[in-house]
C-alpha cells in the first residue's frame, strides 16, 4: 500500500512513523519535517492529505503536536476522513464506523509501543458493511460534496 506521512517536526515518534509503516511493507510518501519540506502543520497534512485524494497514496498518517492541527488539516481535503486515534481501539472504530482513509497522531500522546498498537488496529480494520454505519459514511461524502467550494 502506498502511504503518504507528513508530520510538523521530528518530535516523539515521528521518525518512527516511516520505519514502522515501511517494515510493515507499505510505500512511504513524505512531507514536512520527514522530506525537508514547509513543515507546518497546515502545509505538510493538507499535502499528505492531497495523495490520497489525487490516488498517489492510498491511505495517508499526518502528525502534529497534539494530533489535532493534523487532522483539521487534512479533513480540509475534499474525500478525506481523518481520525485523530490515540488508541488502538479508537483506531480500529475509525477504520470500521468512519472508513478513515488518513490516520492523525499526537506526536506528544503516542509512545512507540503505542503507535505499533495503533497501526495493528488501523490495517486489520475492515468498513462495517452494516446499512447504519454505510448510510452514516455515505452521508458524510454527501455533506463533502454540497460543501465542497
Amino acid at each position: 500500500m502506498r502511504i503518504s506521512l507528513a508530520s510538523d517536526s521530528l518530535d516523539g515518534v515521528a521518525p518512527l512513523v516511516a520505519e514502522e509503516l515501511e517494515r510493515r511493507g507499505h510505500t512511504v510518501i513524505l512531507h514536512g519535517a520527514l522530506a525537508n519540506e514547509r513543515a507546518d502543520w497546515a502545509w505538510s497534512c493538507s499535502e499528505a492529505a492531497g495523495d490520497v485524494a489525487e490516488g498517489r497514496a492510498d491511505q495517508a498518517v499526518v502528525c502534529c503536536w497534539t494530533g489535532t492541527g493534523a487532522s483539521i488539516a487534512a479533513n480540509k481535503v475534499p474525500g478525506i476522513r481523518a481520525a485523530l486515534c490515540v488508541d488502538a481501539a479508537t483506531a480500529e472504530g475509525a477504520r470500521m464506523w468512519n472508513d478513515a482513509n488518513v490516520l492523525a497522531l499526537s506526536l506528544r500522546l503516542t509512545s512507540a509501543q503505542v503507535l505499533k498498537e495503533i497501526l495493528d488496529a488501523w490495517f486489520a480494520g475492515a468498513v462495517s458493511a452494516e446499512a447504519e454505519d454505510q448510510a452514516n459514511i455515505a452521508h458524510i461524502d454527501e455533506v463533502d460534496r454540497v460543501f465542497r467550494r
